[in-house]
């Protein structure tokens, strides 16, 4: 398989570890979305969306959107798994996994940060303007995830821990407080120390500069 994906890409970051936990080899392909590579016309005709990530299975089927690349992976590839069993359960890890995939990480991108500045925004505007995101939807999550397990939901990591520790490198790079937030930072502790999360950080692919 072939992962298009960009290092600082949070929704690479999360089918990274996914693709990592499963035991999944891949090759990855660097699209710098700073330098535009998204909007080349052979990247478009893989992407439409213009974003990553974009994985190519072996017969050469292209999915796009980490949440459906992740579902996929899950599908075809259930273990370990990454939601659980009873449906009730796996309702609630996908609305604490969304509260970050589509309530935070969609007005939070690289495009959506362009635009603000391209409105006459500072880049201190748009700072504050992220981690204002990032802290509603980190308070959010919080009351969303069981209060007492070692990861978000249970005693093995899952699809919210994959959306929560690439949001957690983005609140990071961007200053913003967590102090008030123990229990995702002590989570995301927990998950760094795993080998399919660490080598799915930013700063260990081959396109990290």
């Amino acid at each position: 398989m072939r992962l298009y994906t960009y290092w600082r890409s949070t929704t690479s970051y999360r089918v990274r570890i996914a693709l990592n936990l499963k035991g999944l080899a891949y090759e990855p392909v660097s699209i710098n979305l700073v330098e535009g590579d998204q909007s080349s016309s052979d990247y478009a005709a893989l992407n439409p969306g213009l974003g990553v990530p974009t994985l190519v299975l072996d017969d050469g089927t292209v999915l796009t959107q980490s949440m459906a690349i992740l579902d996929w992976l899950e599908e075809t590839h259930p273990d370990p798994p990454l939601l659980p069993k009873d449906a009730i359960q796996r309702a609630k890890v996908r609305a604490a996994a969304l509260t970050i995939a589509a309530d935070v990480h969609p007005v939070n991108n690289l495009r959506v940060i362009a635009r603000l500045k391209s409105m006459g925004h500072s880049q201190q505007e748009a700072v504050d303007w992220m981690n204002d995101w990032m802290q509603r939807g980190f308070k959010a999550f919080e009351k969303l995830i069981a209060p007492d397990k070692d990861y978000c939901f249970g005693e093995t990591p899952g699809l919210a821990d994959l959306c929560l520790v690439p949001q957690l490198y983005n609140a990071h790079r961007w200053g913003c407080d967590l102090s008030a937030l123990t229990r995702l930072t002590e989570i995301e502790r927990r998950c760094l120390d795993r080998a399919a999360f660490d080598a799915a950080r930013p700063k260990n692919q081959p396109d990290a500069h």
